[in-house]
């Protein structure tokens, strides 16, 4: 794990859009543009140009819950970010500036962009969870938010709000909606990439995502089968072997620690036979 990056991603001073496009580079490997040589594919100035356009688009209107409606339809429709969700999301769709010019981002991709861009609009938005997914809350004034998904656009009203945290354990009534840490995003966001990746069998950029996912919450045992299983891959089974142990013994009663289990006990015999 690259010490500098790690450095960099626990920055205060680097919001979570910036920290996105660093690990973008670590994890596709990729090499930064000489300066006469920038290439169009790491350019942000399709985002400055949308936020300017959205920003023309409310500079006169005084209410703030109706500048945060225009605001949202200028994105999702005037914008085309208005989409439907996918189980499946291509390697491009987790890439800041391939997301935004195709407009095809995964779910917490384009939560953060989102945020990025209403926050440069003059509003104060974090990201919240509500049971089975992540979603943008904008603070329109002291009294009234709007909560929405970031993939679809459509907003929560009272009714739905209320039945979605009666699944939370606990009493209701205690409930409350903190913001989202940033490092829980960035770990839900290399997760979801790392998957992607997995499934296009690109293990070595996987294994990245991994690294990173474990210098965040380090000893996660389910982050540590994946590496187990991606170093497997990249016939480093050696080294694998220990990160699967690790899982059999935080995690005995999974369904795949029992078959793990079961092919570690057969190495060890035919190491015990060897020696």
């Amino acid at each position: 794990m690259n010490e500098l990056l790690l450095s960099e991603i626990n920055s205060t001073e680097k919001d979570l859009l910036q920290m996105m496009v660093l690990l973008e580079d670590f994890i596709l490997a990729k090499q930064s543009p000489s300066h006469n040589d920038v290439a169009s594919d790491t350019s942000l100035d399709g985002l400055e140009m949308i936020i300017k356009q959205c920003q023309a688009v409310i500079e006169e209107i005084e209410s703030p819950l109706d500048r945060a409606e225009i605001l949202l339809n200028e994105l999702y429709f005037q914008h085309l970010f208005v989409d439907k969700f996918r189980k499946i999301y291509p390697i491009e769709a987790f890439c800041v500036v391939s997301g935004i010019n195709s407009r095809l981002m995964s779910p917490v991709l384009k939560a953060v962009i989102i945020c990025e861009i209403i926050n440069a609009c003059g509003f104060e938005t974090d990201l919240v969870y509500i049971p089975n997914k992540m979603m943008v809350r904008i603070c329109c004034d002291e009294k009234y938010a709007i909560i929405f998904d970031a993939t679809t656009g459509e907003s929560l009203n009272w009714s739905e709000l209320d039945l979605r945290l009666d699944e939370l354990n606990g009493d209701p009534t205690q409930h409350e909606l903190a913001s989202v840490e940033s490092e829980a995003v960035l770990v839900e966001h290399l997760t979801a990439f790392k998957n992607a990746l997995i499934k296009e069998k690109a293990f070595d950029k996987a294994l990245r995502c991994v690294d990173v996912i474990l210098a965040l919450t380090p000893d996660d045992p389910l982050q540590r089968r994946d590496r187990g299983y991606l170093l497997h891959q990249l016939d480093c089974f050696n080294v694998a072997v220990d990160d699967y142990r690790y899982f059999v013994e935080q995690c005995p009663k999974d369904p795949a620690a029992k078959l793990l289990k079961l092919q570690l006990d057969k190495i060890n015999i035919q190491e015990t036979v060897l020696h």
